[in-house]
Formats: structure tokens, C-alpha cells, sequence
């Protein structure tokens, strides 16, 4: 029974992580040793992040969070790493104007803290303290790609 007192069932909204994975990694740390000596300056952080969402069924997603970064002096790149972070979702009981958004906001969003472990610890390993990357808000930059192509469509399989 409905709480109006009919006899539908919905089912409850449902977001399941199926599976995680790196799909690619790459750490470069082309001038070591010199680039492992103290520096004068502190060096220059770069990153940049996309989500793709990729549909393989009615129901489940593949999202890939891609993390590229590097490190740099005036005169001297540390380090470069690029990671590509992948999910399988499974969305259920949500209304087809809501699966959009929850791929490309809430999925990355789950991925995220993975990712960002991946990247301190290959840092770390790189011979470089671990570069842990401050939260990421993926609902702006959701907000952000929608404003920048307005006739983007509204399935999932959008790329930010």
C-alpha cells in the first residue's frame, strides 16, 4: 500500500557500485634525480578532471573519472601523473530526468576519494610527498558543462 492508500509499489531508489578499477595510470618523474633535490620555489600545482559516463545497459554505467596533474618549477617539471578511475553503476527506481545528474554528480563523487589515494600514494612513491587533491565539487562542475552546451542532451551518456 502507497502512504495515499493505493496498491503501487515503487521501488526504492537504488545507486549500486558494481565494480571499481584503474583503467590507466602513468606516473613520470622525467628529471629525477634532480628534480627529487630541494627546491628554491614551490613548484606549480596543474590539474584537470573529467567525468564520462558511458550507458551499458537501461540501467548501468560505466563512469570514468579521468585525473591529469602535474608539478613544476620555472625551469624543471617534477612530475606528471594521469589517472583514469573507473566504475560500473548499477541506477534503479529513479525518474529518467534524475539518472543524468546522478551519473555525472553522485557516481564521480563515489569514486573520488579512491582516486584521490591513488594520486597521494603514487606521488609518495614517486619520491615526492603525497599530493592529496582538495575536494572536487561535481555538481558546479556539472552545473558548469550544462551552462557551456546548453543542447547537450539530457541522457546519461553526456561527457563533462
Amino acid at each position: 500500500m502507497t502512504p495515499n492508500g493505493g496498491n503501487e509499489t515503487e521501488a526504492a531508489p537504488q545507486l549500486n557500485v558494481l565494480a571499481q578499477y584503474i583503467k590507466d595510470l602513468s606516473f613520470e618523474n622525467p628529471n629525477a634525480p634532480r628534480s627529487l633535490m630541494p627546491q628554491q620555489e614551490q613548484p606549480a600545482i596543474n590539474i584537470q578532471i573529467n567525468v564520462n559516463a558511458n550507458p551499458m545497459s537501461e540501467t548501468e554505467f560505466q563512469i570514468e573519472l579521468t585525473i591529469d596533474g602535474d608539478a613544476r618549477t620555472k625551469d624543471l617539471i617534477l612530475f606528471k601523473f594521469e589517472l583514469v578511475y573507473g566504475g560500473i553503476f548499477r541506477i534503479a527506481g529513479v525518474p529518467a530526468e534524475a539518472v543524468h545528474p546522478i551519473v555525472l554528480i553522485e557516481c564521480p563523487r563515489l569514486l573520488f576519494p579512491f582516486a584521490r589515494q591513488i594520486i597521494a600514494n603514487s606521488t609518495r612513491d614517486g619520491g615526492f610527498p603525497p599530493l592529496y587533491l582538495d575536494p572536487v565539487d561535481f555538481a558546479a562542475l556539472y552545473r558548469q558543462r550544462i551552462a557551456e552546451n546548453p543542447q547537450a542532451p539530457a541522457g546519461p551518456a553526456l561527457t563533462q
